[in-house]
């Protein structure tokens, strides 16, 4: 895989941003904003990095519960290094591009795409079943709720369910095929898709999977409830969580890398509905995303080369044996 492809669709994303944020900025006052932006000194800054990294910890840890599951020998230092690298690609469309951590795992181990694949599936379902009940406990603690966010919500969980409850999985699949009649191929593949899916099923495995997703994404939710406090126009904790989860499972649903745009466009309105003006909502949401999915980004490109290489020479050596 060429190493310069990442970057190159990361900075094209990332100045697509920073264009989306320069014109939201001109509906506002963009002194004000400045001024808003200053409120935040590097020390608090460097806090909110350190909240969106315990999200990453946390969550490569379960990348580890799950890859142990099926039996695929790595080790901690490994499993960080694919779960980061992997970061490097989120701006691909649908974040396919992090199925080169599946790669990674088959150059390093030599564990068969098809053996590891179900890592990619039961990670996003474990990430969206945490954000729902996130957001459903957002809903049940807040003061005021977010239009529409219990039926999404809901929604989330349900999908998670489904997808890790192999027999479930089944039926869904069974109930689709009964509608579409099509591409029998696809779904034999989805039938066995669902069948791989079995170890993550185990409550053994399953409920210390969802308190780490729960709580990495509690992290940043906290993050986004200490900016507003810092900017100045302080939310309770629960309805800052709610927004931002709410705003994560939004950008999501539009299948722009990294939900960019959607996302956004989500937080600035709610915030601007709990009353926060527009010249504090657009540098709050511009900071929490740099400092959770850019952040992201970064530390990607940064340590994807890093496993590229040594994928490579783990994969060199499996080849002599």
């Amino acid at each position: 895989m060429d190493t310069v492809r990442p970057y190159k669709s990361s900075m094209i994303v990332l100045a697509v941003f920073l264009a989306g944020l320069f014109f939201a900025a001109r509906t506002a006052s963009g002194e004000n904003i400045w001024t808003e932006v200053t409120r935040i000194s590097w020390l608090q800054f460097l806090m909110l990095l350190a909240l969106s990294a315990i999200n990453y910890l946390f969550r490569a840890t379960r990348w580890f519960l799950y890859s142990s599951a099926l039996g695929i020998a790595l080790s901690p230092a490994q499993v960080i290094r694919h779960f980061i690298g992997g970061f490097a690609l989120t701006m691909t469309p649908a974040r396919v591009g992090e199925l080169v951590r599946i790669r990674w795992i088959n150059k390093e181990s030599g564990t068969p795409y098809e053996t590891a694949t179900p890592l990619v599936v039961v990670d996003r379902a474990a990430d969206l079943a945490a954000m729902g009940l996130l957001l459903a406990a957002s809903v049940a603690l807040m003061t005021g709720g977010i239009q529409g966010a219990f039926p999404v919500a809901a929604l989330a969980i349900l999908t998670a369910i489904v997808v890790t409850r192999p027999t479930l999985f089944r039926r869904a699949i069974r109930s689709a095929w009964r509608l579409v009649g099509k591409k029998p191929r696809v779904f034999v593949r989805l039938r066995r898709g669902a069948d791989a899916l079995l170890p993550f099923s185990d409550a053994k495995l399953a409920l210390p999977a969802m308190a780490l997703g729960f709580f990495g994404w509690f992290a940043e939710g906290f993050a986004f409830f200490l900016l507003m406090d810092w900017m100045g126009s302080p939310l309770p904790l629960w309805t800052c969580i709610g927004i931002f989860v709410f705003s994560m499972i939004t950008g999501g649903l539009t299948g722009m890398p990294g939900g960019l745009g959607g996302a956004e466009a989500a937080m600035v309105a709610l915030l601007s509905l709990q009353g926060v003006s527009l010249e504090t909502a657009i540098p709050a949401t511009a900071i929490i995303r740099v400092t959770t999915l850019w952040f992201a980004v970064v530390l990607g490109l940064l340590v994807f080369p890093i496993a590229e290489a040594k994928a490579a020479k783990a994969g060199h050596a499996l080849e002599r044996n």
